[in-house]
């Protein structure tokens, strides 16, 4: 099994470009299952570079519908030249915006394409808040749980609709989950929801107890000192093996990952391999 970081915020190489946003290539069971697609252009230019074939991948999984994880879609597509199955939450295209710090408007971060548009260039949309089985060991977590008390929704996250602006629950907010028999490989987008609530629910979906690796978004950028070490601690119960923190994490979160589990966590830059059994 591979995950290829395709798009992130930082870049592990020169030639690879960076940009606020996500993308992973998972090759397992013989499928190549793309999560997430970045923000524009990096993840075709990356995938280039890095050798990586796009008109190989049999699936394609969104993990919400903002624009840093759904803005390469369409170009992706024009790059594969064929019928792609799409897997996500019917959410993705409600229409997204964020009321930012110190700022009284309100800024699109939504879905930046039309669905007949995208279905014309090959994409096939599996739309749904269950959990989807791609494999018997491979699957989508669905919509999240909401158990952690100390796991909340942004509160500037805001859905337009008729006019009004209302609270974003991201109700679309999911992750991948690989069983890989010693334990469970998730794949987090943002984690709007809580890595910690993203885990669980992964146990509760597969009845597999360990969690092997995490990768991915933790968004943790804005939170509070205190959520912060509540998520370690709740991490830490887990016996992960390997935590590869980047885009949404944030870079003080980062750092206190890195203090507290050592030589298993790793920055999960463009350009990264994670190689597992």
């Amino acid at each position: 099994m591979h995950i290829i970081t395709l798009a992130e915020d930082t870049a592990g190489r020169r030639d690879l470009l960076a940009e606020h946003g996500l993308s992973f290539l998972v090759e397992v069971d013989g499928l190549k299952i793309l999560f997430d697609t970045g923000q524009s252009t990096t993840v075709v230019h990356n995938a280039s570079i890095l050798g990586v074939d796009l008109s190989t991948i049999d699936k394609i999984v969104l993990s919400h519908g903002h624009f840093d994880h759904t803005g390469g879609l369409r170009q992706l597509l024009k790059v594969m030249r064929k019928e792609v199955e799409v897997i996500a939450h019917p959410d993705i295209w409600d229409a997204k915006y964020v009321q930012r710090p110190g700022e009284e408007s309100y800024s699109y971060i939504g879905l930046p394409f039309q669905k007949d548009d995208l279905e014309g260039l090959g994409a096939s949309f599996t739309l749904t808040d269950k959990p989807v089985w791609i494999t018997d060991r491979i699957l989508t977590t669905g919509e999240l749980n909401m158990l952690i008390d100390y796991e909340e929704i942004d509160s500037n996250l805001c859905v337009k609709k008729g006019g009004t602006f209302t609270p974003d629950p991201v109700r679309d907010d999911m992750a991948l989950v690989i069983n890989i028999g010693q334990g469970l490989v998730v794949v987090s987008g943002c984690a709007h929801r809580g890595i910690i609530n993203t885990l669980c629910q992964a146990q509760r979906l597969t009845g597999v107890e360990i969690i092997d690796t995490v990768i991915g978004g933790m968004h943790l950028f804005r939170a509070t000192e205190e959520q912060v070490e509540l998520t370690i601690a709740g991490l830490k119960e887990f016996g992960i093996q390997k935590l590869g923190a980047c885009h949404c994490t944030g870079f003080r979160a980062s750092v206190r990952l890195a203090e507290e589990f050592g030589d298993v966590f790793f920055r999960s830059s463009a350009g990264t391999l994670l190689e597992l059994p």
